[in-house]
């Protein structure tokens, strides 16, 4: 995306960045909607968990956030469609009125489909209208707002797939999203290996003149950090199977107190989405059900399984410090969204090097999701944005095979419940470094 500091600082949006801006809109939105083309009509209307949202709603809940945070506020000729999608298509922000409940979006047959495709156009032919003409006065916030907006789409493009994940999940025919997506090559990502890190004091965090984060990631600090090791690629899905075969979701001293009951009361015995066929491990995937590819990072696991894992590897999960350590050094590059393989694949190694630090998927460290010293939420209602969950989620770093390359970035903090696996989740571990 274009520099905020480029654009902000410009008389008019009339200019070279104005035309950056508005491809950028246009390209991310039509994002959005090439990834439920795939979708039936009944699929959109699904919520196969409290945590899934119908596709349905995150269509309209994006295009939301430009109408509560941008037309409303910035420009008077605006008029919505609907007075009542205030009200469905709000997800959590208190301060700006009252949300509709999560777990019950499912039950909202209307507004349809088709309704909720409007209301996108809506939105989108009045964002255009905006930002070609916009009120100079407000030029800075609008296009602060803006930024915002766009990685918050980006962040629901990653969820919605998933969510259809889930949802076409929950079908005992194991129905396919798309039979055209990239197969992946038959790589042997080769031994895991052990990369040291001496002690020191490291700057962690973004940095202000760095470009866009989000809140949670600032303010840049210092951290001292132990000597580490770091493993050298995440763990296969080989490599889990061998913790399986060993017991490891029926030995209780491998697991975290909440962890082994998580696991004794919905009775886990494998990874999100496995199944046994005919005495082989399959799982399912966005181009249906499989077997297992060994090589390929292991995904869809819990913090709770991931701590279990290391515990049996003896090895631990990374604090976020340890992992941003390794990721200054290592540049943004893997499998992504772009990719279109929406599921992790192997990859060959790099000496001496980080292997697939980014994309693929979101790595569990073993850091509660706390505010960094000094952090400060954003003025206004969007300061509910993130620093209202800083509690009983854990931090997860690099970005997976759903998420836009562009969003990602070294200092970029995903948190999730310790019990969540439908995300794409999976484990890199680290050690101390032995005296």
């Amino acid at each position: 995306m274009p520099p905020l500091a480029s654009l902000a600082e410009s008389e008019t949006l009339d200019s070279q960045h104005t035309k950056e801006w508005l491809r950028c809109y246009q390209r991310i939105r039509a994002a959005s909607e090439a990834l439920c083309e795939p979708l039936h009509t009944e699929d959109y209307v699904i919520q196969s968990m409290d945590d899934v949202s119908p596709p349905k709603w995150h269509l309209a809940h994006i295009s939301w956030f430009f109408e509560a945070f941008i037309l409303t506020p910035f420009q008077p000729s605006y008029r919505t469609l609907d007075p009542a999608y205030d009200f469905l298509f709000n997800s959590y922000y208190e301060t700006h009125g009252t949300p509709f409940p999560r777990p019950s979006r499912g039950t909202l047959s209307r507004p349809t489909v088709a309704d909720v495709y409007r209301y996108r156009a809506h939105i989108d032919s009045a964002m255009v209208e905006l930002l070609k003409n916009p009120p100079a006065e407000h030029v800075e916030e609008i296009v602060r707002r803006l930024e915002l907006g766009l990685h918050h789409e980006q962040q629901h493009q990653e969820l919605l797939v998933m969510d259809i994940k889930h949802i076409l999940a929950q079908n005992p025919l194991h129905p396919v999203y798309r039979d055209d997506l990239a197969p992946a090559a038959d790589v042997d990502p080769g031994p895991l290996s052990w990369l040291e890190y001496p002690a020191g004091v490291r700057r962690i965090g973004h940095r202000a003149s760095a470009g866009f984060a989000y809140d949670n990631e600032s303010p840049e600090h210092r951290e001292f950090v132990e000597a580490f090791m770091m493993a050298s690629r995440p763990v296969t899905n080989g490599e889990f199977l061998a913790f399986m075969d060993d017991g490891g979701y029926e030995r209780s001293e491998l697991w975290l107190s909440d962890g082994w009951a998580q696991v004794q009361q919905a009775g886990w015995e494998a990874p999100l989405y496995w199944v046994r066929r005919d005495g082989i491990w399959h799982y399912m995937t966005l181009a249906g059900l499989v077997p297992v590819d060994k090589n390929a990072p292991v995904v869809h696991v819990s913090f709770y399984e991931a701590e279990a894992y290391a515990q049996w590897a003896g090895a631990r999960l990374p604090t976020e410090m340890e992992w941003e350590t390794v990721a200054q050094a290592t540049e943004i590059r893997g499998n992504f969204v772009e990719d279109d393989h929406l599921q992790p694949v192997a990859a060959p190694a790099r000496e001496g090097e980080a292997s697939q630090l980014f994309g693929d998927v979101w790595e569990w460290t073993g850091s509660a999701y706390r505010p960094y010293p000094g952090f400060r939420t954003l003025p206004g209602t969007l300061g509910e944005y993130n620093g209202k969950f800083m509690s009983g989620q854990m931090v997860l770093r690099g970005g997976c095979c759903a998420t836009p390359s562009d969003h990602i970035r070294h200092t970029y903090r995903n948190f999730f419940p310790p019990h969540a696996r439908w995300a794409f989740s999976g484990i890199r571990l680290a050690k101390e470094v032995q005296a």
